[in-house]
């Protein structure tokens, strides 16, 4: 039976509507919506090219602060809570979602474009310029954006237990008042412009695609029909993937593409000036480090109209691009970023994937302008006005240049289809307001209307239009994000402030009378089996004493074993409006290494390590080893634990962090 619908019908149906409208516009008058919106995106490039500069510099000095600070160690999760996804998984996602499709098509294109600009003088200047504008609008600023929008999502979501929408980033301003209009008409606002960028970056993609098909002899010209059956393919392909799920479908094809796109760049720096290349590289990162500062905020203010043109053509154009995906991107780096540190989610998203763009434009670009200097005579700079075949123009320059092209055609197609996968997911999930539960037939009709519409756009040429009206919705979503930066800056500070509270609370020490038997605990290690007799003869018989005495107050306490392993136990007092208390115990291995265990006057240990009961609480916290703890000194532990609970509770200033989601 066909499961209904998890869909929140009231940011559902107006995204549905306006992405039907504005689309039907683009369809039938492309050229006179095209011109509508070229006015306005012209006059906030024009009269705004400063806010997008600094908003964007501002969120990579933001996240900076943020990385070195205290809040750099909390966990994008329960205190105790581990990465869903090794680092490489992890790296290999975001970087298939958030860049792939972009390095594949201006990889080769962006640095010619700028080296056959000429208002740049001087072939020297042109071709370092060329790869140093290509590193910046590539680097560490666009994956700031998306690393603001990311790390909202995925604190509020993972530390708050918030629905993964756009909205929740909100919360600590709105409060519940995100559940009403203000926060519908936020997630319709992310969605759609999370649906027109995948329909824009998709046809452009299909485009270069369906160009390096041509090229490469599989059918005699191009077009829409190409073009269309390229678009249901792709998305057959991602839907399937998506209903594999996270770990079978994104997640193995995510690596494998990775792998492809590293060989095909591995090849071409070795049939290439390959030394000329590593050079270059070196030359090409210091200059970009040493000019990151005037990058930053320049604005060309002195540089006269022509510059400022190029600024709004360039540079200004991307700032407002990688905004308007950055609910998509960010939403799905949010997904898989579970149980990473704040510091490393920063250090990942800004540093690993920027490094690995710099090498790839560095060989494919420089290695494109030292062909198009000699071997091609200028062939590259005269395609700089259509530059969806310039990357297989280039690899025709190369021994084997018809594998080449079609490791190309490969990873082009796959970094679509990841981009697809991680779209729809997302789609899905600002639809949704977060439903793990969502029936797999939500999925296929997102893929179904993103293909139609993506096609229909192609057959008229409203492409243009669409990609227009998504970046005249940066600006907007820009400034909401500074928003955002301010939300997760006092939520951090609240975090910070619960747990240090609970620092220093070690368990109570063993009683009085019990010397011996604490000396005779350190002197041995622990197998499974003595955690078992311990969670059986004492720490089971202090939960019931406390459940009796709080019923005898009108509190209902529950003892349940099990939730975490089999050697767990937890005390728990439900609450309505706030956190549960929790007060749990669970076993923890832990190694010992061999010098010690080797040692004859240290205890003797199993060689498979040795086991310790720990307690937790809320959110995940940590606790401290209780081994040395009798029946009355875990329930003072616990009692200490539930005195902190009320307090910080109590706190109106952590209302946020103590609420029950």
């Amino acid at each position: 039976m066909l499961k209904k619908t998890d869909f929140s019908l009231p940011v559902a149906i107006p995204s549905l509507a306006a992405v039907l409208v504005i689309t039907a516009s683009c369809v039938a008058a492309p050229e006179r919506t095209a011109a509508a919106l070229s006015s306005i995106q012209s006059y906030l490039f024009g009269n705004f090219s400063w806010a997008y500069i600094l908003i964007v510099s501002f969120y990579l000095l933001f996240l900076g602060v943020v990385a070195v600070s205290r809040f750099g160690s909390i966990r994008l999760g329960p205190d105790n809570s581990r990465p869903d996804y090794s680092f490489g998984s992890w790296l290999a996602m975001l970087f298939a979602a958030g860049m792939g499709v972009g390095i594949m098509y201006f990889g080769v294109a962006e640095p010619v474009m700028h080296y056959a600009d000429p208002a740049v003088a001087g072939t020297v200047r042109r071709a370092k310029a060329a790869e140093l504008y290509t590193f910046f609008h590539f680097g560490m600023h666009a994956w700031a954006i998306y690393g603001i929008m990311g790390l909202s999502l995925a604190y509020f979501a993972y530390r708050y237990r918030l629905p993964m929408t756009v909205r929740s980033a909100l919360y600590p301003i709105l409060k519940e008042r995100v559940n009403g209009p203000a926060g519908h008409a936020v997630d319709i606002f992310a969605l759609v412009c999370t649906f027109f960028g995948l329909t824009t970056s998709l046809g452009f993609g299909v485009m270069q695609l369906d160009a390096g098909l041509s090229d490469s002899g599989l059918y005699r010209e191009s077009g829409f029909l190409s073009e269309a059956i390229l678009v249901a393919a792709l998305t057959g392909v991602a839907v399937a993937s998506t209903l594999a799920g996270m770990k079978k479908g994104m997640k193995r094809m995510s690596e494998a593409n990775l792998v492809l796109a590293a060989l095909l760049m591995l090849a071409v720096l070795a049939m290439g000036p390959t030394v000329r290349l590593l050079c270059a590289f070196s030359e090409n990162l210091g200059n970009y480090i040493s000019s990151l500062s005037s990058l930053t905020f320049s604005t060309l203010a002195y540089e006269g109209p022509k510059a400022v043109r190029w600024l709004g053509s360039w540079t200004v154009f991307y700032w407002a691009w990688w905004i308007a995906w950055s609910p998509f991107v960010g939403l799905f780096i949010a997904r898989i970023s579970r149980g990473r540190t704040v510091r490393e989610f920063i250090a990942g998203v800004l540093i690993v994937p920027a490094l690995f763009i710099f090498l790839w434009m560095t060989v494919f670009g420089n290695s494109a302008i030292w062909l198009d200097q000699g071997a091609l005579s200028g062939a590259l700079s005269r395609l700089s006005s259509s530059p969806d075949g310039m990357l297989f123009a280039f690899l025709n320059a190369f021994p084997g240049a018809a594998l080449l092209k079609a490791a190309a055609l490969v990873t082009i197609a796959l970094f679509l289809v990841t981009s697809i996968n991680s779209g729809i997911i997302v789609m899905n999930d600002m639809a949704s307001r977060g439903s793990n539960g969502s029936p797999r037939w939500e999925k296929i009709l997102i893929g179904v209307i993103l293909a139609v519409f993506t096609a229909s756009l192609i057959r008229t040429g409203g492409l243009d239009a669409l990609q227009t009206l998504t970046l005249a919705a940066g600006l907007p979503l820009g400034l909401l994000m500074i928003v955002f930066c301010a939300a997760l800056l006092r939520a951090m500070r609240l975090d910070s402030h619960v747990s240090a509270e609970g620092r220093g609370a070690l368990a109570a020490p063993a009683s009085p009378g019990d010397w011996r038997e604490q000396l005779a605990q350190i002197v041995s290690f622990n197998s499974k089996k003595d955690i078992r007799q311990f969670i059986d003869k004492t720490v089971r018989p202090a939960f019931e004493s406390l459940q009796k005495e709080f019923e005898k107050h009108g509190i209902v306490a529950r003892i349940i074993e099990g939730r975490r392993g089999p050697l767990s136990i937890e005390f728990r007092i439900p609450h309505g409006n706030i956190l549960d208390f929790l007060y749990g115990v669970e076993a923890d291995q832990y190694r010992i290494p061999d010098y010690f265990a080797e040692d004859e006057n240290t205890p003797e240990v199993d060689s498979g390590g040795a086991w310790r009961p720990v307690s937790y609480h809320n959110g995940g916290r940590e606790g401290s080893t209780i081994e040395y703890l009798s029946r009355e000194g875990i329930i003072s532990d616990v009692l200490r634990e539930y005195e902190r609970f009320l307090a910080l509770s109590a706190d109106d200033r952590l209302e946020l962090r103590m609420r029950d989601a």
